[in-house]
C-alpha cells in the first residue's frame, strides 16, 4: 500500500480499464461468497456435504440413489441427530442445495480468476510482476477452499451441530484478506499514480484516522465472526441495553479472563457492539477532519461521503438484525455489508496515498 507511482502506469488506460473491470468483478462475486456463506450459516447448511471432492463435487446428485446414499451419509453425524431428526430427503435437499452453491460458487470463482489471467498473461496485456501477485491471489482462494473443510470437519464433532468458532473465524478472515488484496490491487490498476496532497495537519490526522478506522473495521469484523460462530446474537436481543445493564452482568463469567472474549456469549455480543461504535464513532471523527480538508482533493471527499453513508447502513443494519433476533436474510445482508464497509474504507485509503502522515 505504498504511496510511489505506481507500475501499472506503464499499462495502455484500455488495458487498466479492462484488468481492473476484471479485479473488480472478482471482488463482488467474493461479496456474493461472504453473503452465500451467511446464508449457509444461519441455515445450517454447511455440514450437509460430508466430503471434499475439489474436482468432482462440482457435480450435483444425478440420482435418487445418490441422493439416498448422501442423506444416510448425513445421517451419521450429530447434527442430524440433535437438529434436523426426522426432517426427510426434502429438507436435506434444501440445506445441500445451500452448501452445494457456497462450494460452486468458490470453483466459478477460480475459473473467472485463472481463465482471463492465463489470457492476459499470453497476449502480454500484463507485467509479469502482475501475472504472479495474480496467480499468487489463485492458490490464495484455493487455500481457502481448504480452510472451509477444515472448517466444516470441525462440526463433525459428537455433540455438535455448528463448526468451532476460531475455525469459522479464521475461514472469514482468510476470505476477507483475498479481498482486500484483490480490490487494492484493481484500485491501483485503474488509477496508478496517487494524487499529490499538501502535506497539513489536517491531512496528517485524516491519514492516521483512516489507519484506525481500518484497523477497527477488520476487528469489529473477526468479534463478528465469534458473534456468528457462538449464536451470541441470538441473547440480548434489546439496544442499547443488554437486559437492562449496559454492560451484561456476566461478562467475566469465565475464567480464565481471555475466554470470554471468544467463548462468553455476553461477552462477545458486547466486545462486536462496543468495537461496532467505536468504529461508527472513529468514522465520525474521519469525516469531520478530512471534509474541513480543501486539500484532499474531490476524489478523496466523494470517497468519505461514501464512507460516512457505509457506516450509517452497517451499524442500523447490525441494530436491525440483533432486534429481529437474526433472520437469515438480516443475517447475511449484515455479514455481506461489513465487507462493503471494508472495501469502501480501503477505497478511501487509496485515493489518500499521496497524503503524507510526517
Amino acid at each position: 500500500m505504498s504511496s510511489s507511482p505506481s507500475r501499472h502506469a506503464d499499462m495502455t488506460p484500455r488495458h487498466r480499464r479492462l484488468i481492473s473491470n476484471w479485479l473488480f468483478v472478482l471482488c463482488f462475486m467474493l461479496l456474493g461468497m461472504i453473503a452465500i456463506g451467511g446464508v449457509t450459516r444461519l441455515t445450517g447448511s454447511g455440514l450437509s456435504i460430508m466430503d471434499w471432492q475439489p474436482v468432482s463435487g462440482i457435480i450435483p446428485p444425478l440420482s435418487h440413489a445418490e441422493w439416498e446414499r448422501l442423506f444416510a451419509l448425513y445421517q451419521t453425524i450429530p447434527q442430524y441427530h440433535l437438529q434436523h431428526e426426522g426432517f426427510g430427503l426434502e429438507g436435506f435437499q434444501k440445506i445441500f442445495w445451500a452448501e452445494w452453491i457456497h462450494r460452486f460458487w468458490g470453483r466459478l470463482m477460480g475459473l473467472v480468476l485463472i481463465v482471463p489471467l492465463a489470457w492476459f498473461t499470453l497476449r502480454g496485456m500484463i507485467t509479469r510482476g502482475l501475472a504472479l501477485r495474480l496467480f499468487l491471489f489463485f492458490i490464495l482462494g484455493a487455500l481457502q477452499g481448504a480452510i472451509g473443510w477444515f472448517m466444516v470437519a470441525s462440526g463433525f464433532r459428537p455433540d455438535s451441530t455448528a463448526v468451532e468458532p476460531v475455525r469459522l473465524v479464521l475461514h472469514l478472515s482468510a476470505a476477507l484478506i483475498l479481498y482486500v488484496a484483490v480490490l487494492w490491487t484493481a484500485f491501483s490498476i485503474r488509477w496508478p499514480d496517487p494524487q499529490p496532497v499538501a502535506s497539513s495537519a489536517n491531512t496528517r490526522r485524516t491519514k492516521l484516522l483512516v489507519w484506525a478506522g481500518l484497523g477497527l473495521i477488520c476487528v469489529t469484523i473477526i468479534a463478528g465472526g465469534f458473534t456468528a460462530g457462538t449464536h451470541a446474537g441470538f441473547v440480548f436481543n434489546t439496544f442499547p441495553l443488554m437486559d437492562g445493564h449496559l454492560i451484561p452482568a456476566d461478562y467475566s463469567n469465565l475464567t480464565p479472563f481471555w475466554l470470554n472474549w471468544v467463548e462468553n456469549k455476553a461477552a462477545i455480543q458486547f466486545d462486536h457492539r462496543l468495537l461496532a461504535t467505536l468504529t461508527a464513532l472513529t468514522i465520525g471523527a474521519i469525516l469531520l477532519v478530512g471534509l474541513r480538508t480543501t486539500t484532499l482533493g474531490s476524489r478523496a471527499h466523494n470517497a468519505l461521503m461514501m464512507l460516512g453513508w457505509a457506516v450509517l447502513i452497517q451499524y442500523a443494519l447490525g441494530v436491525t438484525t440483533l432486534l429481529l433476533v437474526v433472520p437469515v436474510w438480516a443475517g447475511a445482508v449484515h455479514q455481506t455489508f461489513a465487507a462493503v464497509l471494508l472495501g469502501v474504507m480501503l477505497y478511501v485509503l487509496h485515493t489518500l496515498r499521496g497524503a503524507s502522515t510526517r
